[in-house]
C-alpha cells in the first residue's frame, strides 16, 4: 500500500491559462505601483538592475562581486559597473574580505538601507490602499493564492516563514 495521497486532479489547460494571464496582469499593475514608489523615495532613483543589487545585498550581506553576478545571472563587468554607480550614490561600499586579501565584500551603507526601507514603506502603503478597497472574502482569497504561489516558487519552507507582507494582508483582512 502506498502511503502517498493521490495527486490532485489537474485543472484544464484553459483554467491554468486564465490564471497565468491574471497573474501577468497583476505583475504589470504591481510594476506600475513599484515605479511610483521608487520615484517618490529619491530624486535619483536607481535602475531596476541596481535595485536587484540592493535587494541581493540586503539578503546576502558581505558577498563578493562574483557571487553577486551569479545571483543576478550577470557578467562580472556589468555587475561591477552597477556597484560603481551604487557606490557613487552612497548606497554600497566595498570592503576588504577578512578571508582573502584579493577579494572585496559588498555591503549596503546606512543610506542604502534607508533607501530600501523607505522604498518598501512606500510600496507597502500603495498595496495597503488597494487591499483596503477589497472585500474580506477577496482579501482572504488573495492571501491564500499568494501563499500557494509563494510555496510553488520557493519550496516547502519558504512560505511558512514569517513575512511582513503576509502579516499586513492578514491584519487588513481581519479589520
Amino acid at each position: 500500500m502506498n502511503g502517498n495521497p493521490a495527486p490532485p486532479p489537474r485543472e484544464p489547460r484553459r483554467e491554468r491559462q486564465r490564471t497565468a494571464e491574471s497573474a501577468r496582469e497583476l505583475v504589470e499593475l504591481l510594476e506600475v505601483l513599484w515605479e511610483r514608489g521608487r520615484h517618490m523615495v529619491s530624486s535619483r532613483p536607481v535602475s531596476a538592475g541596481q535595485l536587484r543589487v540592493l535587494y541581493s545585498l540586503d539578503r546576502e550581506e558581505g558577498i563578493s562581486l562574483r557571487t553577486l553576478g551569479e545571483l543576478l545571472g550577470s557578467a562580472p563587468p556589468s555587475v561591477s559597473r552597477m556597484c560603481d554607480r551604487l557606490e557613487a550614490l552612497g548606497f554600497v561600499q566595498r570592503l576588504p574580505s577578512p578571508v582573502s586579501r584579493r577579494q572585496l565584500e559588498l555591503h549596503l551603507t546606512v543610506h542604502g538601507k534607508a533607501y530600501l526601507r523607505d522604498l518598501r514603506a512606500r510600496r507597502e502603503e500603495a498595496l495597503l490602499a488597494v487591499i483596503a478597497g477589497m472585500s474580506p472574502t477577496s482579501r482572504e482569497a488573495l492571501l491564500q493564492g499568494l501563499t500557494g504561489f509563494h510555496e510553488a516558487v520557493g519550496g516547502s519552507g519558504a512560505a511558512a516563514a514569517p513575512s511582513p507582507a503576509r502579516d499586513a494582508l492578514r491584519d487588513v483582512s481581519s479589520a
